[in-house]
């Protein structure tokens, strides 16, 4: 089974659990409407690939690790999406969360996909129970304070925030967490994987920050323009797209340098390449290739 398969798998299971006889229905269906039909799955396919790269030796504990990384992926951008944020009405191409539900069920569904995040990782690293402590403890610092990705959200409420720092808890943080998780699954040392997660994540930042300046809502399946609308940190409004680009190049070199030697490690720097790029404007991502 490949790993988009795996990933799927569990989370339909999850969502089929939170959605048992006696679930507010609505409730139920705003949740699966935030995950299903999927986007990228990045950070989850990321972890499964770090835990493959370590020799991957308990599949239910990587496949929990990734699915839980998906749905605090998910909530974030349930939450992103509100009116007291984004006010975005479209999340890959269709209406967003609150849109389609109103915003007192996307606060809702938000919030318990967060939880099942947990209740998913629990469950799947229940074989190695010696191993739950490191994950729950990467997961959850991903998610809070200081530096998870509510900490990144809480930057664009301040009069001022350094780009770096907030592109580092926004996304770098989860990108860090699904390395450190997916080794730490294994039973390796996560935090030697973490370095590449964060450059990653800043990386993929960068070039969503350009796609919201260059890009528009059609290509990308969500609405555009909404950093200079919103006065929100953007690479490519504070340094200019070229600066940007250079910017990502960079980001990108520095993840690919910070993988730890492993079996896998060719197949990383292809994906993290390949996924750095994926974001860019068409014309930019023909030019970069």
């Amino acid at each position: 089974m490949d790993a988009l398969a795996r990933i799927e798998r569990v989370l339909s299971e999850a969502l089929a659990e939170a959605g048992a006889p006696g679930a507010p229905p609505r409730l139920a269906a705003a949740m699966h409407h935030a995950v299903f039909p999927r986007g990228a799955r990045l950070r989850s396919r990321l972890c499964l690939a770090v835990a493959w790269a370590c020799g991957e030796d308990d599949p239910e504990a990587a496949d929990a690790a990734a699915s839980a990384i998906e749905l605090l992926h998910c909530a974030s951008l349930v939450h992103d999406d509100l009116p007291c944020f984004d006010n975005a009405e479209m999340r890959r191409g269709r209406p967003s969360v609150h849109r389609a539900f109103g915003e007192p069920l996307a606060v809702l569904a938000g919030d318990a996909l967060i939880v099942l995040a947990f209740q998913v990782l629990a469950k799947g690293a229940s074989r190695r129970p010696e191993r739950l402590p490191e994950l729950l403890r990467i997961v959850a610092g991903a998610v809070g304070a200081p530096h998870g990705i509510a900490a990144g959200q809480a930057w664009e409420c301040e009069p001022e925030a350094d780009l770096s720092v907030y592109q580092q808890s926004k996304t770098g943080a989860l990108f860090a967490a699904a390395t450190a998780a997916g080794a730490a699954a294994c039973g390796q040392n996560g935090d030697a994987w973490r370095l590449f997660g964060e450059r990653l994540g800043e990386a993929y930042q960068v070039a969503d920050d350009i796609a919201d300046v260059l890009s528009n809502s059609g290509e990308i399946g969500k609405p555009t323009g909404q950093d200079v609308a919103l006065e929100r940190p953007n690479a490519a409004l504070q340094l200019g797209v070229r600066t940007a680009l250079e910017r990502l190049d960079r980001l990108a070199a520095d993840a690919v340098a910070a993988i730890p030697p492993c079996r896998g490690a060719n197949e990383l720097r292809a994906l993290t390449m390949q996924e750095t790029r994926r974001l860019l404007p068409k014309e930019f991502a023909r030019q970069a290739a």
